[in-house]
């Protein structure tokens, strides 16, 4: 291996070191008490050298919760891409949510319940970065191929829709995720069953969703 090849290769290990040690400091303690000295001590390195791969904390901050909005994105944006039914898309969208939430709760809890000073990573960076962004429009998408075919009966925007659907998925995610007593039935049956309401008020002629 070249010199050049393997400086690269340490950089990107040193880098995702100080991602990893960032993302653990705010998943305990929250973005306030992220600093650039708390995140070298965690790794044992001057902060000097955090310096020479980000800016400042603010960045670190905008990174870690795009590597988060990526991973949320590759759980969801496949599985709808690939199902040319818009009702059976947001029927995936629906549980993919759910199954995201409930199985990485310290990544949605990241990007999704820490803090509103960084959600600008959601639509920031290349198309990667972007992924969280792509993930919300794929769940627009649906709602303008259903208007498409004449089968919406509102007045309401496909943007409106997926504000309205994207909002009740994450209560009934942070419901389990915070007060789980709360909540008496599967979250999974609790969103399809949320999907199936809010279809019926939407479609002009509306067939049961299948489970």
């Amino acid at each position: 291996m070249a010199i050049s090849d393997r400086k690269e290769r340490q950089k990107a290990q040193l880098r995702e070191l100080i991602l990893d040690a960032a993302r653990d400091i705010v998943v305990r303690e929250g973005f306030a008490a992220l600093s650039m000295r708390k995140i070298a001590d965690a790794i044992e390195y001057s902060p000097a050298t955090l310096y020479l791969h980000f800016e400042n904390r603010d960045a670190i901050a905008r990174a870690i919760c795009a590597a988060g909005y990526a991973d949320f994105a590759r759980e969801l944006v496949p599985a709808m891409e690939n199902e040319p039914d818009p009702i059976q898309r947001l029927q995936i969208m629906a549980r993919s949510y759910v199954a995201f939430g409930l199985a990485h709760p310290e990544t949605y809890r990241l990007i999704f319940m820490v803090s509103p000073e960084y959600a600008s990573a959601l639509s920031e960076g290349n198309d990667e970065e972007r992924a969280g962004e792509k993930a919300f429009f794929e769940l627009v998408g649906a709602f303008t191929q259903l208007r498409g075919t004449n089968r919406l009966n509102t007045e309401l925007t496909d943007l409106q829709l997926a504000e309205m659907l994207w909002a009740s998925l994450h209560g009934i995610v942070s419901l389990k995720l915070t007060c789980p007593l709360f909540v008496s039935q599967s979250a999974q049956d609790l969103a399809q069953q949320t999907l199936q309401t809010q279809l019926y008020g939407l479609l002009d002629a509306p067939a049961r969703p299948e489970n």
